[in-house]
């Protein structure tokens, strides 16, 4: 898939209005990624606006849905490679809302950056306050991966959920990046000279096939690291450390052999921070886990369908 397809994709985006069937290109989008289930569900891919932002959102809603789960995907991702938890959630018959972070995959705004973390609470907001008229049922449960993780963790310590909120799922959630105080001391460093590094891409799965794909073959990976997003990063962490306590009960599921994070020293925060949070630790595991491995994924997923009651 060219870039210059996915311009003319991006610029030709419609609002979105469930009910829209899915156009050719939309559809060929959705192939590339592994997420055309429009054989079996209805399928819509449009826009939102908010904060300034064009924010490309996806539903995938099979007939009479017990549910929905809200998809908040990681730094550098897209929806475009969350298949294997659309196609868990759509086997549950749980409709799938999802969207593209501001400055990833299909959605505006400087690639991979962010002046400031709040901003993406206002693109959760946006995202669902169009979704109160696509009459998506209840329960809702939320999954963030990394600092999907992080935009739930925030909205949970200091936001409102929905009213039919089910299960928060926080999966490799980000507090910390692994060698945090090592990226501080970068940042003082830099000063004000450099806006970006160049990416370096690392082993954050077991499985050789998404590691090669992200690498050689996805088009909405960045290829920079920012240093507007680290700064906004850094003012992030502390609102979360000094918030008050949360009565919220979160699943969190955690890799030990993450190299991402600094799983150790998050996990501690959100014990703190939350009422009993219910833990699965995975050995193996490393940080991309919506994209692990065959069996690490299935150890998770069938860990969570106990959960929800599926």
């Amino acid at each position: 898939m060219d870039q210059a397809f996915l311009d003319l994709l991006i610029e030709g985006l419609p609002e979105l209005e469930p009910g829209r069937p899915s156009d050719a290109a939309a559809l060929k989008y959705a192939n590339y990624y592994g997420i055309d289930f429009s054989r079996h569900v209805e399928q819509h891919l449009g826009k939102v606006h908010a904060d300034g932002f064009d924010l490309a959102v996806q539903l995938w809603r099979p007939s009479r849905p017990k549910g929905t789960l809200v998809i908040l995907h990681g730094y550098y991702d897209h929806m475009g490679l969350y298949r294997h938890l659309i196609r868990w959630a759509l086997g549950h018959k749980l409709a799938v809302l999802a969207f593209d972070l501001p400055g990833h995959g299909l959605s505006s705004g400087d690639r991979a950056s962010i002046d400031c973390f709040l901003r993406y609470q206002k693109a959760l907001d946006g995202v669902l306050q169009s979704a109160v008229d696509w009459n998506l049922p209840g329960p809702w449960h939320f999954l963030g991966q990394s600092t999907g993780g992080a935009i739930l963790i925030d909205r949970l310590l200091h936001g409102e959920m929905p009213t039919e909120t089910g299960e928060n799922i926080l999966m490799a959630p980000l507090v910390r990046p692994r060698q945090w105080g090592m990226s501080q001391m970068s940042l003082k460093l830099l000063g004000g000279f450099i806006q970006q590094l160049g990416r370096r891409f690392t082993d954050n799965s077991n499985d050789p096939d998404f590691l090669a794909f992200i690498r050689e073959r996805d088009p909405l990976q960045a290829q920079i690291l920012p240093v507007a997003w680290v700064q906004a990063l850094e003012k992030w962490i502390p609102r979360i450390e000094s918030a008050a306590p949360a009565s919220h009960r979160p699943l969190i599921i955690q890799g030990q052999a993450d190299g991402t994070v600094d799983w150790q020293h998050n996990i501690k925060v959100l014990q703190e921070k939350f009422d009993a949070p219910e833990l699965l630790y995975l050995p193996k595991a490393r940080h991309h886990l919506a994209n692990e491995g065959k069996a690490l994924r299935k150890e998770y997923l069938d860990w969570l369908s106990d959960k929800l009651g599926y």
